[in-house]
């Protein structure tokens, strides 16, 4: 049996080579993931409006990928109660799409951060092209170390990247300092069900690290315990499984439809090895959603006053 210990990196095979990665050295494997898959990305899953590199939340009425990617950001910013106005860190922002949405049809104000300059740029021409470059700014930065001063935020956003902090209470414990009193945090990820693991799941999990660039996954249990350690409160788990497998499926249909195209570009050397592993993921994340190694949720938490 394998044992997914918490707050370890266990990439295996990351995107060079190496057996030790300080902090910086994981943003930097974050960052190249995102770049080197942005067309990947571009051509399987996101369009223009969503802006999307996460999964969608499905339920009735919901009929396309699109209006499920969409539908995500509704059912987060009206869990989070975000209101005209209010100011929202989107930590983790990718390409702007949430911050995107929420200043088009919230009224919020968006700050968005993410460790990769390339998708600042996207952002920021994303935002321009949808009318909200006034309501939205976007940078570099680290959101386990954030520049920004106490208290300045109503809302601290984090769609499918809270996964990247290798000890999850490093990014609550900033989320708690940048909230105003009252303020909420609002999280999204898949969260691992079980420690233990056979073999072929371990090769499975492993695959979804690697491809990910992510560098481990916490459980719902550890993820609600270590935000109460930083000082949330009034902590809310929505289970999201079920509303998720429809977009984990049809990622691995994607990759199953794709196999041909992508070996063949890999053994011409037309693949950038984050591209290859980014196509393994696609595989492996149904087997640990769709044989239950890994749950989906939603979390809310508020600073108290």
């Amino acid at each position: 049996m394998y044992y997914l210990e918490p707050n370890k990196d266990y990439r295996n095979d990351s995107l060079r080579k190496g057996a030790e990665f300080s902090e910086a050295e994981i943003r930097i494997d974050t960052a190249r993931h995102y770049d080197d898959c942005y067309w990947d990305y571009r051509t399987a899953w996101f369009d223009n409006e969503n802006l999307a590199l996460h999964y969608g939340y499905w339920e009735e009425g919901i009929k396309t990928h699109s209006q499920a990617l969409i539908n995500k950001n509704r059912i987060m910013a009206a869990i989070a109660g975000i209101e005209a106005g209010d100011h929202v860190l989107d930590a983790g922002c990718g390409i702007g799409g949430s911050s995107i949405w929420l200043a088009k049809h919230v009224g919020a104000r968006a700050t968005g951060i993410t460790v990769s300059e390339q998708q600042v740029e996207h952002a920021r021409r994303n935002a321009r092209r949808h009318g909200v470059a006034d309501k939205t700014e976007f940078q570099v930065a680290d959101f386990c170390q954030m520049p920004f001063p106490d208290a300045v935020f109503d809302v601290v956003w984090a769609v499918e990247s809270s996964c990247y902090a290798t000890d999850k209470r490093d990014f609550f414990r900033e989320a708690y300092r940048v909230l105003k009193p009252g303020g909420t945090l609002i999280a999204c990820d898949g969260y691992a069900a079980r420690r233990e693991f056979d073999e072929a799941e371990w090769r499975a999990v492993m695959d979804c690290l690697n491809g990910w660039a992510v560098p481990n996954l916490s459980t719902v249990e550890e993820f609600h315990a270590g935000m109460e350690e930083c000082g949330f409160r009034e902590i809310h788990v929505t289970e999201a499984t079920r509303e998720t497998l429809p977009s984990s499926r049809r990622m691995y249909l994607t990759a199953r439809w794709t196999a041909p195209m992508q070996w063949i570009m890999h053994w011409l050397g037309l693949r950038k090895k984050a591209q290859t592993a980014n196509y393994k993921v696609a595989l492996a994340q149904w087997k640990v959603f769709s044989e239950g190694m890994v749950r989906y949720c939603i979390f809310r938490a508020e600073k108290p006053v």
